[in-house]
């Protein structure tokens, strides 16, 4: 089993710099790279399917892609992270992306996979809007969820915000007035920015709304995309200005100064001729730079590589792409079952290690890569971390390979890193870079 044999690991060396993990099959070297150590490895309780996770006050966060449902564990020491309490969803409803800051922690609530595909038998997670309405179903619960952590162990939920659809899927808060929301709400063809005022975390409200044109489907709008998936993943906000990713329809960068009134500064789409899936925003505001990074989700690279792209937005109305994230050539990562390039990256939230210079990325197969970017226009991979495949699947689409997924990483200040995957547990990293 993976634990054993990573327990076995752990007592040699530290895992130390020098020490490399063991070979694994399917032509991989996994183990670190540059200053990176590795400290632990946690199945997360038995349930090693990790997709968001989130630290506040020596405790970890982490919302599940399968599960339904979130864990917490103890990090106070994070060579030794330690499971307390899984807290179930409701039935069919997944809750795999979450924020806290200060005393709340929000967490979105949705339909899980296999219950979108019973309402919708033709549905493609990746390949196409899946319009439809749910309206009146009662099987899953959609909507926000607004829990008090300021006892980190022990969660209370204080609120719950409905929002009619399938469900949430991302969300940004960092602790001010406003949550910004990735929501499939009823009579619209897939997932659009929903503003939640939290100026009362116990009775929060939808403040505004913002949808690329053709997505309102009940309004009468028509797409002018066919097979493809445009959707809000989710937005970052930095002042008054919003970041947002729209999969297959690019990016979007919006005034959000009055929720009741967005106001669209700029729209950028680089598929075609590249693959699309934009994921990930993430704005560097003291150099006026955005990072966009698109989410590769096919098997062997099927679609062709996808790219995280550095742009220059000193001009907001015109941003200018200047370069891409080098992609990693150590090997040859397209291969049969597995789904290689970028996911996400450490977003430099509140409470977190922050840098203009420095990013993190997951790369599915290819693990997490970290890139100096101090030369926005040559940035380069300076160290890297390739977990070992997964004991089992958990996900329950067909065709994946026993491969690392590596999904979603969270960088504290003192350099501990936090790795998940949708298979395969939390890797515990330090980052001496």
């Amino acid at each position: 089993m993976l634990f054993n044999r990573r327990s076995a690991l752990a007592a040699m060396a530290g895992f130390s710099t020098a020490v490399a993990l063991p070979a694994i099959s399917r032509g991989a070297t996994p183990g670190p790279t540059g200053k990176i150590k590795h400290l632990a490895f946690s199945d997360q309780g038995g349930r090693p399917d990790g997709v968001q996770v989130m630290v506040s006050r020596n405790h970890l966060y982490v919302g599940h892609m399968f599960s339904n449902g979130f864990t917490i564990m103890d990090v106070a020491d994070p060579s030794k992270p330690k499971p307390l309490q899984f807290v179930a969803a409701p039935p069919n409803t997944r809750t795999h992306h979450l924020q806290t800051h200060g005393d709340l922690m929000l967490i979105v609530c949705g339909a899980d996979i296999p219950t979108i595909g019973k309402y919708n038998p033709s549905f493609s997670y990746y390949g196409q809007s899946y319009a439809g309405s749910v309206s009146g179903r009662s099987d899953f619960v959609a909507g926000l969820k607004v829990y008090d952590i300021s006892k980190p162990a022990a969660p209370t939920e204080i609120a719950f915000l409905p929002i009619p659809g399938i469900g949430l899927n991302r969300l940004w808060y960092d602790g001010g007035r406003y949550a910004y929301v990735s929501a499939h709400m009823d009579g619209f063809t897939d997932h659009m920015l929903v503003i939640v005022d939290m100026k009362e975390p116990t009775k929060p409200t939808i403040a505004g709304r913002w949808w690329m044109p053709g997505m309102w489907r009940d309004g009468g709008e028509k797409p002018n995309w066919e097979k493809k998936r445009v959707a809000l993943h989710h937005m970052i906000v930095s002042g008054d200005i919003g970041y947002a990713a729209w999969r297959d329809g690019g990016f979007t960068i919006l005034n959000v100064a009055d929720p009741a009134n967005i106001k669209l500064l700029a729209h950028v789409n680089t598929a075609p001729p590249f693959a699309g899936g934009t994921h990930t925003p993430l704005p560097l505001p003291g150099r006026k730079l955005a990072v966009m990074l698109e989410e590769s989700n096919g098997f062997a690279c099927a679609k062709g590589l996808s790219y995280t792209w550095l742009y220059d937005v000193r001009v907001l109305e015109n941003p200018v792409s200047i370069s891409t994230l080098p992609t990693p050539t150590d090997q040859s990562w397209c291969r049969p079952g597995e789904n290689f390039g970028p996911h996400n990256l450490h977003e430099n939230r509140p409470e977190s290690f922050q840098s203009e210079d420095i990013l993190f990325a997951t790369y599915h197969n290819a693990g997490l890569r970290i890139f100096d970017i101090r030369d926005a226009f040559a940035p380069r991979e300076v160290a890297s971390f390739v977990p070992p495949p997964p004991a089992k699947i958990m996900d329950p689409r067909p065709g994946n390979a026993l491969a690392p997924q590596s999904c979603d990483i969270n960088v504290q200040a003192n350099g501990i890193m936090y790795l998940s995957d949708w298979n395969g547990g939390l890797h515990v990293l330090q980052y001496d870079g």
